[in-house]
């Protein structure tokens, strides 16, 4: 089989509670389920009996103004460590604090319940902004979860620093830091060329480093958590009007995993 050298890895990315800002780490370890701890956590809507998610902005745009992390790093030998939040008057409470779930709901305003196991059938909702060619428009519905995990899809998402390039050039004025876009993995490919580049990889096989083998099982549509004020980034809608208007609202790439094992910065990435 026919291996290319297409690109190295730029940055990786856990986010230990589903919808919070995460964590960049110098290298993950990544198994059948995906980044090791990614999404090993999410908030409980005790009222709708959903997962939270900044997809629904209108209820929990805050989510993105906390960050989580791991007190320690995890190990598949183990139960999933403790995380550290920090929260927006500067505090920073763990989840194992036994007061936690009251400190998330004050602060978020609803009433909510932390958990590290997922529910027996996973959904949450999703709001979809008017924006031309978008499948709703201006409406909420409700979006259900693989079985047993708290990802939309796929286990782990990647995303080019070309297309953010290219992103970049349709759009001057606006800010695509790939926070937006909340990938596992940020690739810098060989080529210095500006497009949509991973685009044509889907079907393909990709090796990152010695070990990781991931099958790119379809391009990853995006949605409005890319056009949510985080990390000194504004509010901006037409993040996702140039990514539906240039590109059919597609940024980055789903993938699941073949082969499990570490992956680093640095390392080079393959397709076959």
């Amino acid at each position: 089989m026919t291996r290319t050298l297409v690109g190295t890895v730029s940055s990786l990315w856990r986010y230990p509670v589903k919808s919070m800002l995460g964590e960049q780490l110098e290298s993950v370890s990544v198994t059948l389920k995906g980044v090791l701890g990614d999404r090993a956590y999410a908030l409980w809507d005790c009222e709708t009996e959903r997962v939270a998610s900044a997809k629904n902005p209108k209820k929990w745009a805050k989510l993105l103004e906390l960050q989580a992390k791991f007190a320690e790093t995890p190990s598949t030998d183990k139960s999933m460590p403790s995380v550290k939040f920090t929260l927006p008057d500067g505090t920073s409470p763990t989840s194992d604090n036994a007061e936690i779930d009251l400190i998330l709901s004050q602060l978020l305003g609803r009433n909510v319940q932390l958990l590290s196991s997922v529910p027996e059938v996973p959904s949450l909702d999703q709001y979809w902004p008017d924006i031309e060619g978008a499948i709703n428009r201006e409406t909420v519905t409700q979006l259900f979860m693989p079985v047993g995990t708290f990802f939309d899809s796929c286990p782990i998402h990647a995303i080019t620093t070309a297309t953010l390039a290219q992103l970049k050039s349709l759009y001057p004025e606006g800010e695509f830091d790939p926070c937006r876009f909340r990938p596992n993995i940020v690739i810098k490919p060989e080529s210095a060329e500006t497009t949509f580049l991973e685009n044509d990889w889907v079907g393909k096989n990709m090796i990152v480093g010695n070990e990781v083998c991931l099958s790119i099982d379809t391009a990853c549509p995006r949605c409005v958590v890319t056009t949510i004020a985080q990390q000194g980034l504004p509010n901006d809608l037409n993040i996702l009007r140039t990514t539906s208007k240039h590109n059919n609202s597609i940024a980055g790439i789903r993938t699941s995993v073949l082969q499990e094992g570490i992956i680093c910065c640095g390392d080079s990435i393959w397709l076959e």
